[in-house]
Parts: structure tokens; sequence; C-alpha cells
């Protein structure tokens, strides 16, 4: 028997859920928010970096935002393929986000990197929630970003401490 094309899309049948997957997309939809405002905040911070550490921070920090900013397309992404819409807009991510906006006033170069620090560890938190999840539901595309975005995070505020060490 023919679809009747008038009904709209045909349900999504990728062996996930719906309870699932609407789980799973709200755990991404809060990773997308962390990963947008901590690409924002470094972006900032890129720009407005001043001191000794100058140079060094500049492009670290553009390296950061340039991560950052090729990690929200796959998420958002994955938020689409279970079926869901991604957020997308400042006031959403405002919501959803764990990471507080960038001070208005530029800090120094040193409480910058506090802060990136506090943004990554966050961003690694928040990711590891949805393991479970993804693991229940037998979501390994799911399970394999949070893998990859847990490992730069977590390397990333690793050798971002490092810049604070004595």
């Amino acid at each position: 028997m023919a679809r009747d094309k008038s009904n709209g899309p045909p349900p999504i049948s990728i062996g996930i859920g719906d309870k699932d997957r609407a789980a799973i997309a709200k755990g991404l939809s809060a990773l997308l928010a962390d990963t947008y405002t901590l690409y924002l905040t470094t972006h900032n911070f890129h720009w407005n970096v001043t001191g000794p550490m100058f140079n060094t921070l500049h492009m670290m920090f553009m390296q950061q935002y340039t991560e950052l900013w090729n990690a929200v397309d796959p998420i958002a992404e994955r938020i689409r393929a279970l079926g869901h819409a991604a957020p997308g807009s400042y006031g959403q991510f405002g919501k959803l986000s764990s990471i507080a906006d960038a001070p208005a006033t530029p800090p120094k170069a040193t409480e910058m990197v506090r802060i990136l620090v506090d943004g990554h560890e966050a961003v690694a938190r928040t990711a590891r929630k949805i393991f479970p999840v993804a693991e229940k539901a037998d979501d390994q595309p799911t399970a394999d970003l949070l893998t990859q975005r847990l490992d730069i995070h977590e390397k990333t505020a690793w050798m971002l401490r490092s810049l604070l060490e004595e």
C-alpha cells in the first residue's frame, strides 16, 4: 500500500524509541548550547586578550574557537537525525547552557584562561550526563560524538590549566 504523502513525513524508525530519542536530543541540545556559549566566550577572549602572553593566547584561543565552531554543526545535525529541532537562538542557548555568558568587561589574561578551563570542564560534564541515555538506547553515533567531544574538552582544560601553574 502506497503511503499518502499528504500526511507528512514517515515516522522515524532507526531502532531508537521516541522517548529515548527525545531524551538524547534534550541532552544534545544542552551540549550544543554549552558548546556555542564557550565558542562565543573563546572568540571574545581572542579579540580582547592583552598582556605579555598576548601572541600565545591569541593564537591558542583562535585554534580553540575554530574547533568549537566546527563542533556545533555535528551536534546540531545529530539532534536533527534523531527527529528533533536543534536550538539555534541566543535566547534558547541562554536557557539551555550551563556556562555563564562572557564578562561584559574583558578580564585579565589569566582570568580568561580560568574562565575557559571552567567552560571546558562544564561542557565535559554536560557531555558525560548524556552517556547513560545514549548507551541505554544503543545509540552508537551519539556515544561516538560524545567520546570525541569529551576527549577534546578534557585535553583543552588540561592544557589551559597548565598555563596557570607557577
